[in-house]
């Protein structure tokens, strides 16, 4: 006989707190949220449709950086609606079907983030290291391929994480002190062994993260000591639209660490306000920031968007 403790999964709604603690200042905490939420959506798509709409922009390093804008645009539309429908109307009621369907939407996106910025990292590899070489190896069909298998390894390794939530017992009460449903944040309200959770969770973090840092440090390795006569020519254009935003995504990586490694070993010790502000913040700031700093240090990007806005002002003055 079931025990009568237990939630039935079928029929469970969990309720997300929002930042708790904090619930008086969930309206001022909402101002910055929807303002990089707007900026990440603005700047994600209308580079998106850049890359689609300049011929100049078809190569190889620009259909990564859609991957990334893409990616980018899903993180953050995963998470940031339902938050601000905390915020500031006080639905936090999520069913635990779509608690899981967010859940799986979450951890994916930011696998493939890692991954795409770990294509990235080859890319300027190839382009620096094999330039005559360039183009017979990255020709659409592997860059498509790439950015599948990139895609298609995060469902794999992420899929089991609803399974795995679904068959815990719950009887620990249906209340998510969070924005959204995060892995360990809902395993925690199971009343049964969650070793399983824990082990795949840091399995599945060293697999996407470890594996593409790894990948990116290699990379900028073998390109700084490859020692080719071109690198001196062209390292100014080739690395520098590269290596500040990778030190900018190592920068916003650090979040996501804090955010996995508290949850696991001794979160006790830190206030929850402070541990969802960190996730939400590692969620938030690279969809806003992707825009912005690929636009500034991406030359033929920002010359793009300098001639567009120079025709539209043209226009209007006609």
């Amino acid at each position: 006989m079931e025990s009568p403790n237990h939630t039935s999964l079928d029929s469970s709604v969990f309720i997300l707190m929002g930042i708790p603690g904090l619930e008086d200042m969930h309206v001022w905490i909402s101002l910055p949220f929807c303002s990089m939420y707007a900026v990440a959506v603005v700047g994600n798509c209308g580079l998106l449709y850049l890359i689609h709409y300049e011929d100049a922009l078809h190569r190889p390093m620009y259909y990564f950086l859609a991957m990334l804008f893409l990616t980018g645009f899903f993180i953050s539309s995963s998470t940031i609606p339902k938050a601000l429908s905390i915020f500031w109307f006080h639905f936090k009621e999520i069913s635990f079907d779509g608690c899981l369907i967010q859940m799986f939407f979450v951890h994916t996106f930011t696998g493939m983030e890692s991954g795409v910025l770990m294509l990235m990292a080859l890319d300027r590899y190839v382009a620096i290291c094999y330039p005559l070489r360039y183009s017979t190896i990255l020709t659409n069909p592997v860059i498509a391929k790439a950015g599948l298998s990139t895609f298609l390894r995060g469902v794999l390794l992420i899929i089991p994480f609803p399974f795995l939530i679904k068959h815990l017992p719950y009887c620990r009460g249906n209340v998510i002190p969070h924005t959204y449903c995060d892995h360990m944040s809902v395993a925690k309200l199971s009343c049964g062994n969650i070793k399983v959770n824990v082990i795949y969770g840091l399995m599945v973090a060293l697999l996407i993260g470890g594996f593409d840092i790894l990948c990116i440090t290699v990379s900028y390795t073998m390109i700084e000591g490859s020692g080719q006569p071109l690198l001196s020519r062209c390292s100014a254009e080739g690395l520098q639209h590269l290596h500040c935003p990778h030190l900018f995504h190592c920068f916003s990586y650090s979040p996501a660490f804090f955010s996995f490694f508290s949850h696991r070993f001794g979160d006790h010790r830190i206030p929850p306000s402070c541990h969802i502000i960190v996730a939400n913040i590692y969620l938030l700031l690279p969809p806003t920031m992707n825009p912005v700093v690929y636009e500034v240090k991406t030359k033929q990007i920002r010359d793009c968007v300098i001639r567009i806005l120079s025709e539209l002002f043209a226009y209007d003055e006609m």
